[in-house]
């Protein structure tokens, strides 16, 4: 009996260490990115970002500083992006690329940027975030990155002189929400320059994806070779094959809650962001 009974508490033993054991990552995987930049909102930081007032894409709500209003809040571990109908029409300070002022709007909402203050060339960009509905009519939510020389506001360096989406000022959108049009869907790829100021082709690199908005998901961009890779959850969904190289600038990182068209909303509209981060290919 005892000569049955320890072959069995052997392969027992040996089953269950088997199950505490996480399957072990390919040394591609587990050594390629290194860390350089993480941001998990407990506080925040103004060394990682600023908010960002403009007026672009005919949108109809008006970005405030400093969360005015409560449309940028820090919470419980998380950053909270809104947009907010205040009930009233106020005047708003933000101005296009023309120099046009926005219109008095009843809809305020926060727009942050890591411009000068965290900005990278190439490598992948990853937030983890969720939207507190499924998509409603006007919602314009997004995570994205832009060129460096961008010369939209705010302008603080002497090199902040390119158009977009030429390069120095080109565009990456690795999560884009338009209630209007998709309903548990977004949108990822990058905005192709066509060579001008202000002439942008945004359908040919980029495609729609189902996703639980609602939930929690990790929305990342890579560089690979010169290839740019989108995944969701770590899992790869789509692919710009041969755009890296259109994208040498150092880049800045965007989270922002807009009000796309003139559809009607009432109280409040929320993307909660758990963290941010970049991360460098150590090959």
């Amino acid at each position: 009996m005892k000569q049955i009974l320890v072959p069995l508490l052997i392969v027992l033993l040996s089953l269950l260490t088997g199950c505490n054991n996480k399957p072990e990552e390919s040394p591609e995987t587990a050594d390629r990115w290194t860390v350089d930049f993480f941001d998990d909102f407990d506080t925040f930081n103004p060394d990682n970002w600023q908010d960002q007032r403009i007026w672009v894409n005919n949108e109809a709500q008006c970005y405030v500083p400093d969360g005015q209003y409560g449309t940028r809040e820090v919470s419980d571990g998380t950053l909270k992006l809104k947009v907010i109908n205040i009930g009233e029409k106020i005047p708003c300070d933000n101005m296009d690329k023309f120099g046009n002022q926005h219109p008095d709007t009843e809809y305020v909402a926060g727009r942050i940027a890591s411009k000068n203050r965290q900005e990278f060339v190439k490598g992948k960009w990853t937030a983890r975030l969720r939207l507190w509905s499924n998509g409603e009519p006007s919602q314009f939510p997004a995570w994205w990155i832009l060129g460096a020389r961008n010369n939209e506001p705010p302008v603080q360096e002497d090199n902040e002189d390119v158009c977009w989406p030429l390069t120095g000022s080109g565009e990456i959108d690795i999560f884009e929400h338009h209630g209007d049009h998709l309903d548990n869907e977004f949108t990822t790829g990058a905005i192709k320059s066509l060579g001008e100021c202000d002439q942008g082709d945004w359908w040919s690199l980029r495609a729609n994806f189902p996703a639980d908005l609602n939930e929690y998901h990790e929305y990342s961009v890579e560089w690979e070779g010169s290839d740019l890779v989108y995944r969701l959850n770590g899992e790869e969904i789509y692919r710009n094959e041969g755009q890296g190289d259109n994208y040498p600038e150092p880049m800045f990182a965007i989270l922002n809650y807009a009000k796309i068209t003139d559809n009607p909303m009432e109280g409040e509209w929320v993307m909660e962001v758990d963290w941010v981060k970049h991360e460098y290919a150590s090959d």
